[in-house]
């Protein structure tokens, strides 16, 4: 059947509802990736309405520090779906990340990253690989939120929120019902931060029993990384914060053989942007060798998300023939392999030319199978009892014996709030501590009631607010430099804050 005729039949069978997208061609190869993927996408009868918007290096160097303009945020807004190619950040001069600025301000919460292995046609030693990554994308320490406090310490806050675990890990298990997907395994490290890591894996058991047909299982995140490169065919979706899910997911696109195959969806309730993963290759630009791949994957799963799943299909398949014929770019070579050695553009001709097509040896695609759309419920905050019992100060020390601050602090008598201990760098140090502990001049000093009874979990008693405040003046004019403070709570009687290392 000639190509015209295949398009023709295609519009008569796909869904033809016309999608709206905001389209940025990016910088470096950017817009000769994303050439070639319209290029596809307007053969096989997607059926798009592009309106291009300007992001990126040229925006950034206009003297826009976010490099996005007023009106772009307009555009994105009454489309609702963003394709976006990679972009340049200036290097220097306080820039921000605009994918950063991107995934928070529109509240794409959900980073899914499908890694799929494509041997023999693409060299890898994990045959078979299919794993998806669904990364929380807005909170964790990517929050951005760092300060320093004192001459020798800075520090980055680590925020998990309830709504935002709640959100991705009930993502994860959306997704995997609706693409049939067996298991999903939730990655932490609530060995340490029991508090923020203990609370994304809480909601994750929460969740996982309202799926009882879905298998589930959490892993610490250094050995299962560790697991994941030696055996990725052991996982099939990884759910984690967005710290562990930005590493794993490179983790995972390497070792299933290239960075340069893999597409992203970031998914919002109301925007979704799809992109590839990798950058803009300023050292091969303008050289039209650059493979699509990533953009075009990426292109497929926007079509999945619309419901133009049979598109989607029909181009993943005619990708993956092509990629079985041999036709590959320059980074994908393989001498036994690869037959002929195509440009960008010549590698999008031949994905057209194989649309209608299915793959006989790789994995057929299928996502028109799966079970509509993820819809998330909205957040419902359950109320509980928050009890004020202490406070944690801050204060900026030169000396180096914990033995000589700490005694002057608890000399201190201030409307009975007394001084429970001091820790340098989370370690206690005061009282009990060890000479050998390395102290900095960051000393965080915890006061309670003088009548709480404090013994390992004992329930603390509550305090006034306006003690807290009066024991901060006093310390000031004791000559002590307060950086920081923390209020402590109780929570439903439980302890809303972690002991001191050795406490």
């Amino acid at each position: 059947m000639e190509n015209t005729q295949i398009k023709e039949e295609l519009k008569k069978v796909f869904n033809q509802d016309i999608t709206k997208v905001a389209v940025a061609y990016g910088d470096g190869i950017g817009p000769e990736i994303m050439e070639a993927t319209l290029k596809i996408l307007e053969a096989a009868g997607a059926n798009i309405q592009i309106e291009k918007i300007e992001i990126g290096e040229q925006v950034y160097l206009s003297g826009n520090s976010a490099g996005i303009e007023k009106s772009t945020w307009k555009i994105i807004h009454k489309n609702k779906i963003i394709l976006k190619a990679p972009i340049t950040t200036p290097q220097g001069k306080g820039y921000k990340s605009l994918n950063v600025t991107l995934r928070k301000s529109l509240g794409l919460f959900a980073n899914v990253r499908p890694v799929t292995a494509y041997a023999p046609y693409v060299k890898t030693n994990f045959a078979g690989m299919d794993v998806v990554i669904v990364r929380e994308n807005e909170e964790d320490l990517y929050a951005g939120i760092e300060h320093q406090q004192t001459q020798d310490v800075v520090q980055c806050l680590k925020l998990i929120t309830r709504p935002g675990c709640e959100k991705i890990v009930r993502y994860a298990f959306e997704y995997a019902k609706a693409y049939g997907r067996k298991k999903v395994t939730c990655m932490v490290n609530d060995n340490i931060m029991k508090l923020t890591d203990g609370l994304f894996h809480n909601v994750f058991k929460e969740i996982a029993v309202e799926y009882p047909e879905i298998e589930s299982n959490s892993q610490i995140i250094d050995i299962g990384s560790a697991r994941l490169a030696a055996n990725p065919n052991n996982y099939d979706v990884i759910v984690t914060s967005n710290l562990y899910g930005d590493i794993i997911s490179d983790i995972a696109a390497e070792i299933a053989g290239s960075v340069g195959m893999a597409g992203s969806a970031n998914i919002g309730t109301n925007v979704a942007m799809f992109e590839a993963i990798h950058g803009s290759g300023l050292d091969i630009a303008g050289q039209k060798i650059a493979n699509p791949s990533g953009l075009l994957n990426a292109a497929v799963m926007m079509l999945s998300h619309v419901g133009k799943t049979q598109i989607a299909d029909a181009i993943k398949n005619a990708w993956l023939t092509t990629l079985e014929q041999g036709y590959h770019t320059a980074d994908v070579y393989q001498e036994a392999i690869t037959k002929e050695i195509v440009s960008t553009s010549e590698f999008a001709d031949q994905i057209i030319k194989n649309l209608g097509k299915t793959p006989q040896q790789l994995p057929v695609s299928n996502l028109s199978a799966g079970n509509g759309k993820i819809v998330i419920p909205e957040y419902v905050r359950k109320e509980q009892k928050q009890v004020l019992v202490g406070v944690d100060i801050f204060i900026n020390w030169k000396g180096k014996n914990p033995n000589e601050i700490g005694d002057t602090l608890i000399s201190i008598n201030s409307f009975k709030m007394k001084l429970k201990m001091i820790t340098n760098r989370g370690v206690k140090v005061y009282p009990e501590g060890m000479k050998e502990t390395y102290c900095t001049d960051h000393w965080r000093c915890r006061f309670v009631d003088v009548d709480s009874k404090i013994d390992g979990e004992k329930v603390y008693n509550q305090v006034d607010f306006e003690k807290i405040i009066a024991l901060q003046s006093l310390l000031h004019h004791k000559g002590f430099e307060i950086i920081k403070t923390e209020n402590l709570y109780e929570f439903d009687g439980k302890r809303g804050f972690s002991l001191g290392q050795g406490e």
